[in-house]
């Protein structure tokens, strides 16, 4: 076990800390705008949607930079909130998912949000010696590349099993 908490052996567990301090100040944005229990994760779903239409969970995951998986849990987390409708697609593999009136009527609240939420971002990496954004670019790239389980397996192959994986998918990530 680590002793230090900036053990890069830690670094799942830091990730999630971070993640979990940066969605919360926003969510409490949310509820102190009206929108309790609204979640981060929503919005870019959401103007993906206002800006494309009706679309696939497919494309929405391609437009919001997340995987297949993600985008699905999401939308399905989205539609028990009654913020969109799913209905069949060109065959039975793809669902097209539409915002209902409730969520096109949070819209502009949204855009504002976002675009203030953006503008803090900005100050916020303004006060780190790399910007983060940048850093978590190059850090997807790098795991499209080769994904951690197969930089795992360059360790310890005992640990790791098979590596013929898609590269840069959800599973294999550090300390999971």
């Amino acid at each position: 076990m680590p002793d230090d908490a900036s053990d890069p052996a830690l670094l799942g567990t830091r990730l999630r800390h971070l993640l979990e301090l940066l969605d919360g100040d926003v969510a409490a944005c949310y509820a102190d705008l009206g929108l309790p229990g609204f979640r981060p994760r929503y919005t870019p779903v959401l103007m993906a949607l206002d800006r494309l239409g009706p679309a696939s969970i497919r494309t929405l995951a391609q437009a919001t930079g997340v995987t297949h998986s993600a985008a699905s849990q999401t939308v399905a987390r989205m539609a028990a909130d009654g913020l969109v409708t799913l209905a069949p697609g060109v065959d039975a593999r793809h669902r097209v998912v539409t915002p209902t009136d409730r969520a096109r009527d949070l819209l502009p609240v949204l855009h504002a949000e976002y675009a203030v939420t953006a503008a803090a971002a900005r100050r916020f990496e303004a006060e780190l010696p790399y910007p983060l954004s940048r850093l978590v670019d190059e850090a997807l790239a790098a795991l499209r590349r080769r994904s951690m389980r197969q930089r795992v397996a360059d360790v310890a192959p005992q640990f790791a099993g098979p590596t013929g994986h898609d590269p840069g998918s959800p599973a294999g990530g550090p300390d999971r």
